[in-house]
């Protein structure tokens, strides 16, 4: 262990003598319903102001200028999708900044044990829509038109969806009365706790959900009811809180979900443009969800207007399209996009039994400002050869009358399949750069996780590539050079070497805790063993803090050590670093 200098020692009497635990605050007003949802809003259409938002609660939740402009042009279908009757769909905005709420909870023990993919989003709202259009005399313009929208940064996009199909129809019936009450209700509702089944009581109804957690098997089925519910109302059970039916929304584009595949894990620039809201923002987060169990780190928009404040930013010529993926419904933005490398096209849903035509690979050349037909236009060329015994099996499945759940799980399941293809070697590398747990040693700072050298992982594919468990052939390495310079490698690079340090330093207070602190401290100064009483500390706040995977025992031991080293000091240090 470092000696600690003198200058050290008096900071450690000036500011570290306060006990490391202290009494719980008492919860807040409101921290359950902030777990699940940053607040609710209403946007109505007023004859001189347009959309506006007509309430915001619970009232305290603090939306910035922009962010309530953005919710309410979000929150209504633009003129050319003609949605009448009740619509659903979802929006993403970007945060203005400023605290939020006085009742802000702390995500860390929820993202430290929810998949990556399903984390709360730091610096983004997701609005989850439910619009209601309908003839109605008494007003001037013919008709109602209002929307019910929740605002959270959980991607749960079924369960809110789900709620919404249950209170937004009793909220238009009895308006504000109603909505304070499922909010109080809400408030009640447990935490979102990653593996765990919970229930969740709203309007007369008990929605169950799992939280999926890192440590879920990836295909897990459906929760199972909880015996000690059974006093509760029969359940609706929510197959997935965060899943759309994979297969129903790429329909019209089974014949290039590889090359969207590929687009999406290289973060490039796409446009889908859809003829309502609810077919838009159900595309473009299926694609962003397409690369379980890898996060994806772009920006991505589903529903988008011209009056959204990132317009000019999106749609400048000056420089290369960012990295977003964004989904709208005004053939206005064929003309203003038309600079973006990939536009996907796609046309009104078909209900009937068979399978809808597909869009086809089109040259952007083609594009025209006016009627452009369905197809995805891109001069992209895929680096993996399409598989084309999964659009059999999909197309049989069909002709079958296979139930729908089904074929979205065969789906699904041959992007997963595919991503982890990809995902193998890179994870087999890095582990490789983790030192050797016998090099790690109590009294020496734990030594350096390896360079990731692109090179010299290239190299390894040859052994160890894709192409010996994946039966799609084609250019991996070629793949794997654009995936280098995507905003997905430099995520999950990040993610990796954050988990590695962390372990790294689990392992070295592990050495410690293991070590003979009475044999070590024999021939140490008081300076030292001032150094590793704060070392300790340091380390158990790091562990408690940052969720490290550490072991209760060793937590307690670090504990103990920290009472051994302060008990062998003089009365004066003990006063300092023990004060009563």
């Amino acid at each position: 262990m470092d000696a600690l200098s003198g200058a050290g020692l008096r900071r450690a009497r000036g500011r570290l003598g306060a006990p490391s635990s202290g009494a719980r605050a008492p919860a807040a007003p409101w921290a359950r319903f902030s777990a699940w949802l940053e607040c609710v809003c209403v946007v109505t259409f007023d004859l001189e102001l347009g959309q506006a938002l007509e309430l915001v609660y619970p009232s305290d939740f603090r939306l910035t200028d922009k962010e309530k402009s953005s919710i309410c042009y979000l929150s209504f279908p633009d003129s050319h999708s003609g949605c009448l009757g009740d619509t659903q769909f979802s929006f993403r905005i970007r945060q203005c900044g400023g605290q939020r709420s006085p009742w802000a909870t702390d995500d860390r023990h929820y993202d430290s044990r929810a998949p990556m993919s399903l984390q709360k989003e730091s610096s983004h709202y997701f609005g989850y829509v439910y619009f209601r259009q309908v003839k109605d005399s008494s007003v001037k313009r013919g008709y109602f038109q209002k929307s019910l929208v929740l605002v959270s940064r959980l991607p749960f996009v079924r369960l809110f969806q789900a709620l919404l199909s249950l209170i937004a129809p009793e909220f238009f019936d009895k308006l504000a009365p109603c909505l304070e009450a499922v909010c109080s209700e809400i408030d009640q509702w447990p935490a979102p706790e990653p593996g765990q089944t919970l229930s969740l009581p709203v309007v007369g109804v008990v929605l169950q959900v799992h939280i999926p957690s890192r440590a879920d098997k990836l295909d897990c089925g459906p929760p199972k009811q909880c015996g000690r519910e059974s006093l509760l109302p029969t359940p609706l059970v929510l197959s997935s809180v965060h899943e759309l039916d994979l297969f129903r929304c790429f329909q019209p584009v089974l014949t290039h979900v590889q090359t969207l595949w590929e687009l999406m894990l290289l973060g490039e620039p796409l446009v889908v443009l859809a003829p309502s809201p609810t077919v838009s923002s159900e595309m473009v987060l299926a694609l962003t969800s397409c690369l379980q169990p890898l996060k994806f780190c772009c920006d991505f928009r589903p529903y988008f207007t011209i009056h959204d404040s990132e317009f000019k930013e999106f749609t400048t010529r000056t420089q290369a399209p960012p990295n977003v993926v964004l989904g709208v419904t005004n053939p206005f933005f064929i003309k203003t996009l038309q600079h973006w490398p990939h536009i996907l096209r796609i046309g009104e849903p078909k209900l009937s039994g068979g399978l809808p035509k597909q869009v086809k690979l089109k040259k952007p050349s083609r594009l025209k400002t006016l009627d452009t037909k369905p197809g995805l236009y891109t001069a992209y060329a895929a680096h993996l050869h399409r598989d084309k015994a999964l659009l059999k099996r999909l197309l049989g499945g069909l002709q079958k009358k296979r139930p729908p759940g089904a074929l979205a799980t065969l789906l699904r399941t041959h992007l997963l399949e595919l991503t982890q293809s990809f995902l193998v070697p890179l994870e087999r590398y890095m582990a490789g750069l983790m030192p050797l747990q016998k090099s790690i040693t109590p009294w020496k700072a734990p030594p350096q996780i390896g360079p990731f050298h692109q090179e010299d992982f290239l190299h390894s594919l040859e052994h160890a590539g894709p192409q010996l468990a994946c039966i799609l052939k084609g250019d991996w390495l070629g793949l794997y050079r654009r995936f280098f310079k995507s905003p997905h490698f430099d995520g999950w690079y990040r993610q990796r070497r954050r988990e590695m340090a962390h372990r790294l330093e689990a392992l070295h207070l592990e050495a410690i805790c293991e070590a003979n602190i009475e044999t070590w401290m024999k021939d140490k100064s008081e300076v030292e063993v001032v150094d590793l009483v704060l070392k300790l500390r340091e380390k158990l706040v790091r562990a408690q803090g940052h969720q490290l995977p550490v072991k209760e025992e060793t937590l307690d031991r670090a504990r103990l050590y920290i009472e051994t080293a302060i008990g062998s000091l003089p009365k004066d240090l003990q006063a300092v670093l023990c004060p009563t």
